[in-house]
């Protein structure tokens, strides 16, 4: 078939890694921890204002984890490259190639050797998933719903059993949020690649005012009432964050199903795209850290070779989300929520915990119309990023059909808070046979943190294969 025909944007989003991490400095980790540099990245690099990290910022506006790559350094017209760099990416032998749902769904939840397992074609994984996956983002994508249903035609996929778009607008900040271009290519990216793995779900694009803390932490409760709504459960995908601040873990219970309900919702959340580092809200003990991969294939064949550390991806050492032995309304880890105990002890929160394809340079298509500025539909780019990751891991671990949540339930009119989905992912690690069966083991590559066996850093556990486990 002729791919992407029509109107066409052919974009990459890549972090500058070892500019960016050196400039921001490399925080919250363990010095023993710490390698010298990140893994360098190719090519001509564009971080939009929306998604820089400030220091200032710390506690009052989040940003979004995406930014730009163009293989020939021409961006489109508005837009302008603020840095450069011409660095090899990974072994001469392997090529990075922009990744589509047939490609990732293949690698992810089948078998990286299937035949036709080469991002060439259409097609993407089964019809499969339940309840609702609720993407909280910035600001409004008029074109949210078009974009959607272009990329499923493109690709061959199902339309999702409902789409809605809903504005988180109840705090009196915005009547309607107001229409912002590069917050839309974050909104286009975050339902596609939910629903890529979850087809049978309900896609809710939940839209904040704005990236001011209090809007964002709105509409996350409006997010978790909407899957509520549904009356089955299912996942809240978060792919923004920031820096952590002083009191951060005073919002960690609206990251909790069990503040709201005890249906079964798992939340997710980048972890960053500006190298070794803890980010809020990614350090949120209740929820699924996402950190980020790079995708490497043979340069002939283009057959999966390996997944290396993304240079870009964030994971650190929190310095807020500390270790109580005393519940004061799980604001904190604990016994409540232990599940790196066996590795870190009583220590403060470690991020990420599982990992996805993140380089831009072996990014994913989207469609997204109004953000990339196309008059009229299709309008395909390639997107990376931990933007990626959250959402379409949100979409694997509904995919997977588990059902947890924040609060296990015993049956008998009893239960306890605990974050389910990361105890099911961390009684893996030490186990012969099914964490090298259900988790792929990333040992190279650094985002200026050290990567090696089992957990790291950078990808946590490590990355998806198959959905046992998750």
């Amino acid at each position: 078939m002729k791919m992407f025909l029509g109107t066409m944007l052919v974009l990459t989003l890549l972090l500058a890694s070892a500019t960016l991490a050196g400039a921001q400095g490399i925080r919250n980790a363990s010095t023993s921890d710490i390698t010298a540099e990140p893994t360098p990245q190719a090519g001509y690099i564009y971080m939009p204002d929306i998604s820089k990290e400030r220091p200032e910022d710390a506690g009052i506006r989040f940003h979004l984890n995406y930014v730009l790559h163009s293989p020939d350094g021409k961006m489109p017209v508005g837009l302008k490259s603020t840095t450069t760099e011409d660095n090899v990416v990974g072994p001469l032998t392997t090529v990075e190639i922009k990744e589509t749902p047939d490609s990732m769904g293949c690698l992810y939840v089948n078998s990286p050797s299937s035949v036709g397992c080469v991002p060439t074609g259409s097609g993407g994984p089964s019809p499969a998933g339940w309840g609702a996956i609720a993407l909280v983002d910035p600001f409004n994508n008029p074109d949210a719903l078009a974009d959607l249903q272009t990329f499923d035609a493109h690709f061959g996929l199902i339309d999702p059993p409902a789409f809605f778009v809903v504005y988180a607008n109840g705090n009196g900040d915005c009547a309607t949020p107001a229409n912002n271009a590069k917050a839309s290519i974050e909104s286009s990216l975050d339902i596609e690649w939910a629903h890529v793995f979850a087809p049978n779900a309900v896609i809710i694009l939940v839209e904040a005012c704005s990236l001011n803390s209090n809007d964002m932490m709105y509409a996350e409760q409006v997010a978790f009432n909407q899957v509520m709504a549904i009356g089955l459960g299912g996942a809240v995908s978060n792919s923004w964050g920031g820096a952590e601040f002083g009191g951060e873990n005073s919002y960690d219970v609206l990251f909790a199903s069990w503040n709201y309900t005890t249906l079964p919702i798992v939340t997710l959340a980048s972890a960053g795209d500006s190298g070794c580092g803890a980010t809020y809200p990614s350090s949120n003990p209740w929820l699924v850290s996402a950190g980020g991969t790079s995708v490497l294939r043979n340069s002939v064949s283009h057959k999966f070779y390996k997944e290396s550390c993304w240079g870009g991806s964030g994971g650190g050492s929190s310095t807020q989300e500390v270790w109580s032995s005393t519940w004061v309304g799980g604001t904190d880890m604990g016994a409540w929520a232990d599940y790196q105990y066996p590795i870190f002890g009583t220590a403060t929160r470690q991020t990420p915990d599982i990992s996805f394809n993140s380089d831009p340079s072996s990014g994913v298509w989207i469609d997204s119309q109004y953000g990339f500025g196309c008059s009229s539909e299709p309008c395909f780019g390639t997107i990376g990023g931990t933007s990626v990751a959250s959402p379409a891991l949100a979409g694997i671990v509904n995919r997977a059909g588990n059902k947890l949540g924040t609060y296990f339930f015993y049956g008998i009119g009893s239960g306890y808070y605990t974050n389910e989905e990361n105890n099911l992912i961390y009684s893996q690690l030490p186990t012969v046979t099914a964490y090298k069966k259900n988790f792929y083991d990333i040992n190279s590559g650094s985002n200026g943190c050290k990567v090696g066996g089992r957990w790291d850093y950078c990808t946590g556990v490590g990355s998806p294969r198959g959905l046992l486990g998750k």
